[in-house]
């Protein structure tokens, strides 16, 4: 069993969220800005409140856990969520959501028309929510960031860099070195990745004693051919800000916006991440109180009267998630007045199963079915787009969630004209695990689609798919541009 003390994880979520309130209302003047900043404080009167989309959505990603709840959550519920509650229509955003009506279905709807912007900001900076209500587990709130930044970025740079600053928070939880930190941070990202190479390059420039100004340079230097905005760069910056600023609040956040380009999104990481790490006692107090402890918002429909209005109400709503979302991953979690242990070794190896999940996703796939006993993950090779007369090819993942082997039946219904070909009526898939703790209980089905001579937008096949035995039905789309 896990225990937290009460007191100190309501403090580190607080100043989490008032950390991130400071940093994107200093920040917020100089966002765009391409040169570099000379900045002291606030620009600010005393109890302004800039809004900020950064901690906008996550309010919003609350109230769909808090209404689905851990068990039921996927970027599908995600993005039913931001064609309700988000109006913004800018870069990513836009893209996402375009496409999400047209029935393309998350991570497909960040990949599609969407090279310029899957690998900005838009993630990363929302990814708090994720880790304070996993604290100290970081494989479960990667989890669920993949399930938010694959709704418009797809499996990019983007998304990896909502895993790392979705990891490097709930990992703050444990305390310790923040370089040290960052270095487990970067073992839930591919090595390869742009993200991981602009956190290297700062590293290794603090490392080599080079300064934080040549540092940003350099940062620039190497993103340049992603352009502004972008995810690896900004990062990078945040990462600049935490590693040179050596702890010190003020010193972090300055640091970060004086390298320009995203500045709303830097500096409320950066006060984020080190509220979550040392707590209100590492908020300077003139900071904190000028700002207060109000949420202003600018990217939520006003329909969405649920929305936490302070960030004292925000954490003790954060607070009552946490024991449903570790309890959705068979650990057991108590917060009490007892001293803080995560060190359980079988609730810890529990978590690192969470990540599981990640396997099922491909750049072109998305999350097809839940029908209790079984999930659908549906995927393709390449870009699922075909011309009149030609075919691709769609695999679905039946995933079993229950203890015993059982048949699964297909059957495609097809928009008039196409055809179906090159696929079994039947597979048989080996007993789940409904912990999800083992590697059985899965298998792939194929079929080969047939365009016939008239051609939509999107056109969607709909596979049915049925279980002797079960009462429920799965009805899986496998969308194809035309």
């Amino acid at each position: 069993m896990i225990t937290y003390n009460e007191a100190e994880l309501r403090d580190k979520i607080h100043a989490c969220w008032v950390g991130k309130n400071i940093g994107g209302t200093m920040g917020t003047p100089y966002e765009g800005k391409r040169e570099m900043n000379d900045i002291s404080g606030f620009v600010t009167d005393k109890g302004v409140i800039l809004p900020n989309d950064d901690l906008d959505l996550q309010l919003i990603w609350l109230v769909a856990m808090e209404e689905y709840g851990p068990y039921q959550m996927n970027a599908n519920v995600l993005g039913e969520y931001w064609l309700k509650y988000i109006p913004p229509e800018w870069n990513e955003y836009g893209v996402g959501k375009s496409n999400l009506r047209a029935g393309l279905l998350p991570p497909l709807s960040g990949e599609i028309h969407n090279s310029k912007w899957k690998t900005s900001n838009g993630a990363w900076i929302r990814s708090e929510v994720w880790a304070c209500m996993a604290p100290g587990f970081p494989e479960i709130a990667v989890k669920y960031a993949q399930m938010d930044a694959s709704v418009d970025h797809g499996m990019s740079e983007g998304t990896y860099a909502e895993w790392f600053t979705a990891a490097l928070d709930s990992l703050a939880f444990r305390g310790g070195e923040i370089r040290e930190l960052i270095e487990q941070a970067l073992s839930f990202i591919p090595a390869d990745s742009r993200v991981a190479r602009s956190v290297r390059l700062v590293l290794t420039s603090f490392d080599k004693g080079v300064d934080y100004r040549k540092t940003r340079e350099l940062l620039v230097k190497d993103s340049e051919d992603l352009g502004w905005f972008q995810a690896p760069a900004n990062i990078g910056f945040t990462v600049l800000g935490l590693i040179y600023g050596e702890g010190d609040f003020k010193k972090s956040m300055i640091y970060a916006i004086n390298c320009g380009d995203d500045t709303d999104c830097t500096g409320a990481t950066v006060g984020a991440f080190l509220g979550i790490l040392y707590g209100s006692e590492g908020v300077p107090a003139d900071w904190s109180e000028y700002i207060g402890d109000g949420i202003v918002t600018k990217a939520i429909d006003a329909s969405c009267w649920k929305a936490p209005a302070t960030c004292s109400e925000l954490t003790e709503r954060v607070m009552k998630m946490i024991p449903a979302v570790m309890k959705a991953h068979w650990i057991d979690a108590a917060i009490s007045n007892g001293a803080t242990d995560l060190s359980d070794e079988e609730d810890n190896k529990k978590a690192k199963h969470a990540m599981k999940e990640l396997e099922f996703y491909k750049p072109y796939s998305y999350f097809g079915a839940d029908v209790v006993y079984a999930q659908m993950y549906v995927s393709f090779a390449a870009k699922p787009q075909i011309k009149e007369g030609e075919s691709l090819t769609a695999y679905i993942t039946i995933k079993n969630r229950f203890p015993d082997p059982r048949n699964f039946y297909f059957k495609p219904i097809l928009p008039e004209g196409f055809t179906a070909s090159a696929y079994e009526k039947c597979i048989h898939v080996a007993h789940g695990d409904v912990t999800g703790f083992t590697d059985t209980g899965s298998a792939v089905w194929s079929v080969t689609i047939t365009a016939g001579e008239r051609l939509e937008p999107v056109n969607k096949v709909i596979v049915e798919i049925t279980s002797p035995g079960k009462a429920m039905a799965a009805y899986v789309p496998i969308v194809f541009l035309g």
